[in-house]
């Protein structure tokens, strides 16, 4: 590599999750909360008020042969350090290639759903603050600049939400958990005539801290049919990272706070192409009669007052280009249309140590992936372009 050439040996991936130590609400909480905080009662189960939660053996498969994985709970005794301590897991993206990581929860669930559903919202408060100091204090604390700090909300209160994402991005924090679609959660969606979701999306714009949602953070596995195979379902799953993508491009969201910025993490790309130009198609066929008429469509009552962007001024590639960054593990398909997503607004992970991960040679299957694209543009995907939205500086390690 000369001067002059960008350094391709490292990436920075934007999905990858921590399995919770044992003692992070323990040691962080009044002793008076200790028998009913989140806490460990055997080597496999955390229990929180009448949860009994088990670690899926699908979240914990690095040193695993795919024969051996399962979804059945395994316990702390049977996972690669990497997984819960972050010494180790320096070690494992070192190995790997990961110079940067923005790691999501695990025990919380994607978007800290385990808190909202809670009975004692003081005591879900007070575990959501945990978590976070525990996530930039000693998480991340314990390397800095390898490690992007990743907070959860208190979901139930927006303006409390808004107060927690200040506390946290003075201490360092550039992003939050939020929910692809908080419909099945029991929540208002972003398009809340009401505007639920403003104190924290006025927050995000303002403190510069990106909107991250994780696949699945809607609590939902969407089915192709009641007796289509599980494996089916799995593979339909991206088709909850479109929705998202569709939802916020239609929103009015954008327009009314111009500086959000929101990743969907583990969504996929491949789709994105295809969406983009019908989202055009259908702009340019339908925006009159859908901005004026009240008529039932396809069962669904089409509303007048519908909280949506300007059809007239709505441009979904420049939309796209300003707000939405998509995410991959391991695919070639978007790859080959990013003259339609954008160059600047694709960013890759490795979902470490999930059983989608690309571990132990990350940066080897993104190079390779990336082999016909300019150098320029593999070092965008590869980190640049993280980097740049998240707002990281990475500390490259010497290496012996």
């Amino acid at each position: 590599m000369d001067a002059t050439s960008p350094d391709l040996d490292w990436l920075v991936s934007v999905d990858d999750h921590v399995i919770e130590p044992p003692n992070v609400w323990l040691d962080r909480l009044p002793a008076k909360y200790h028998d009913v905080a989140p806490r460990m009662i055997d080597d496999t189960n955390w229990v929180y008020e009448d949860k009994k939660v088990p670690t899926s053996g699908l979240s914990v498969t690095i040193g695993k042969r795919k024969e051996e994985f399962t979804p059945l709970g395994v316990p702390y005794s049977e996972m690669a350090p990497g997984a819960y301590d972050p010494k180790a897991r320096i070690e494992d993206m070192n190995r790997a290639g990961i110079l940067g990581s923005l790691c999501f929860p695990s025990f919380p669930r994607f978007c800290g759903q385990i808190f909202w559903e809670a009975k004692d919202k003081e005591l879900a408060h007070l575990c959501v603050q945990a978590y976070n100091d525990w996530m930039i204090d000693e998480w991340c604390g314990s390397a800095p600049g390898r490690f992007i700090p990743l907070i959860i909300i208190p979901l139930w209160d927006p303006q409390l939400a808004a107060k927690e994402m200040e506390r946290c991005a003075a201490k360092g924090a550039t992003a939050f958990c939020f929910s692809e679609n908080p419909e099945p959660l029991g929540l208002p969606t972003i398009h809340d005539p009401n505007r639920y979701w403003d104190p924290v999306l006025a927050a995000a714009q303002d403190l510069q801290m990106v909107v991250s949602m994780h696949v699945g953070s809607s609590s939902t596995m969407p089915v192709i049919s009641s007796d289509a195979p599980g494996l089916a379902n799995l593979t339909f799953g991206a088709i909850r990272a479109a929705g998202t993508f569709l939802a916020w491009i239609f929103s009015d969201c954008f327009e009314r706070m111009p500086g959000l910025k929101i990743a969907l993490s583990e969504g996929n790309i491949g789709w994105m192409p295809y969406f983009i130009e019908r989202a055009e198609q259908v702009i340019d066929k339908q925006r009159f009669w859908a901005a004026n008429t009240s008529t039932a469509f396809y069962q669904n009552e089409v509303k007048t007052e519908q909280v949506m962007a300007n059809l007239e001024t709505l441009d979904v590639r420049q939309t796209i280009r300003d707000h939405i960054w998509g995410c991959f593990i391991e695919e070639s398909s978007g790859l080959r249309s990013l003259d339609i997503i954008g160059e600047d607004n694709v960013m890759v992970e490795t979902d470490y140590p999930h059983s989608d991960t690309t571990w132990p040679d990350c940066i080897g299957v993104a190079r390779k992936l990336l082999a016909d694209l300019p150098p320029s543009t593999q070092y965008k995907i590869l980190r640049g372009n993280a980097e740049k939205l998240y707002r990281f500086t990475p500390e490259v390690p010497t290496l012996g």
